[in-house]
């Protein structure tokens, strides 16, 4: 009697600690997408949690100081590394994707204040939600200028 109420309390304890894995694990979920693939989903990822990346449109760039909100629209670039560098690197890809009015695009707001490195042409990776109108609000936003690394690599190759 006393062995089954032990293995019957271990077996709870094991039930709730697996729950309680699992339960986190799915709330902590965050998808890596491309603007195309969130655009072709649509309502399906509404509200939940997402990351992506895109080329900033200079021109589409808006702060607010007094509200610390800032607007933008980024245009839809590959994920995958080797195809953006079969196309001639990410700068090439930044600058095609802004210039090109058929790719698709997508507003972004962030509350905070606007990074240095915002913008035209740099690689913005933004960590957050779409709602039901479309919009991304970014909880983090990451920057990348390729320009800025591409000049500092012929100096370092250079100097082997």
């Amino acid at each position: 009697m006393r062995r089954s109420k032990f293995f019957i309390g271990i077996g709870l304890i094991v039930a709730a600690v697996v729950y309680l894995i699992a339960s986190s694990t799915a709330q902590a979920k965050e998808y890596f997408m491309t603007v195309d693939e969130l655009q072709a989903q649509g309502a399906a990822m509404v509200g939940k949690n997402l990351r992506i990346s895109g080329a900033v449109i200079g021109d589409t760039i808006q702060y607010d100081p007094a509200t610390l909100t800032l607007t933008f629209e980024v245009a839809q670039v590959s994920g995958d590394n080797a195809e953006i560098e079969a196309l001639g690197g990410l700068a090439v890809v930044l600058h095609q994707a802004v210039i090109d009015p058929t790719r698709a695009r997508m507003k972004i707001i962030y509350i905070g204040v606007t990074p240095d490195l915002l913008r035209n042409e740099a690689q913005a990776i933004v960590t957050g939600y779409i709602d039901a109108d479309g919009v991304f609000h970014a909880d983090e936003l990451l920057l990348k200028c390729p320009t800025k690394y591409e000049e500092a690599v012929p100096e370092q190759s250079a100097s082997k």
